[in-house]
């Protein structure tokens, strides 16, 4: 008996679509939910991802919010018009409570932050709608959560440091230091 069917979820449509640019994560993933019982199909880009959901919508989804040739959330919001039951979770390294807002009313059941493994994933895909998510058992440090929310703001304003500082109301050489040093644990 596979995971998805000892999940109470057998019988119905078990495909799949992993979309994520990191190819070795969306190997393992995808070989991660094969192995419970999944029908996986994978896609690299957005532009690959929305093909293939337009082919084919999947009863389920895994996709990455930043990708090399553009947003996540355009392959989330086509899946939703194509099949609107499908089960659907964001991925991201860029923890943002705007992103979040977006992905779930657009249809995504969860919201996960990489590193994320196959069973965060798989609880997330296939637990009970009804039932709230569980907190996570190691959340960002408030430092990660600063740092990750700078970034987002700096590639937002195209990586323009005065700018970013602007919108941040912090001080451009504070935020070049900040810029300029590892991410925090």
């Amino acid at each position: 008996m596979t995971d998805l069917e000892s999940s109470g979820l057998s019988g119905t449509d078990s495909s799949l679509i992993i979309v994520d640019d990191d190819k070795a994560f969306l190997q393992r993933l995808a070989r991660a939910m094969e192995a419970r019982g999944f029908t996986v199909d994978t896609a690299d880009t957005v532009a690959e991802g929305m093909r293939k959901v337009d082919q084919k919508p999947p009863a389920y989804a895994v996709v990455d919010m930043r990708l090399e040739d553009g947003n996540g959330l355009d392959v989330i919001e086509l899946i939703r018009k194509r099949r609107p039951e499908s089960r659907m979770v964001v991925l991201t390294g860029y923890g943002n409570i705007a992103t979040a807002v977006t992905a779930v009313k657009l249809g995504a059941v969860d919201y996960l932050a990489k590193p994320a493994d196959a069973d965060e994933v798989f609880a997330a895909l296939t637990r009970d709608p009804t039932e709230r998510a569980l907190p996570p058992d190691n959340p960002m440090s408030a430092d990660r959560v600063r740092w990750e929310h700078i970034q987002r703001v700096y590639e937002l304003c195209e990586r323009n440091v005065s700018e970013t500082a602007r919108r941040l109301n912090m001080h451009r050489r504070t935020l070049q230091r900040i810029l300029a040093k590892r991410a925090p644990r």
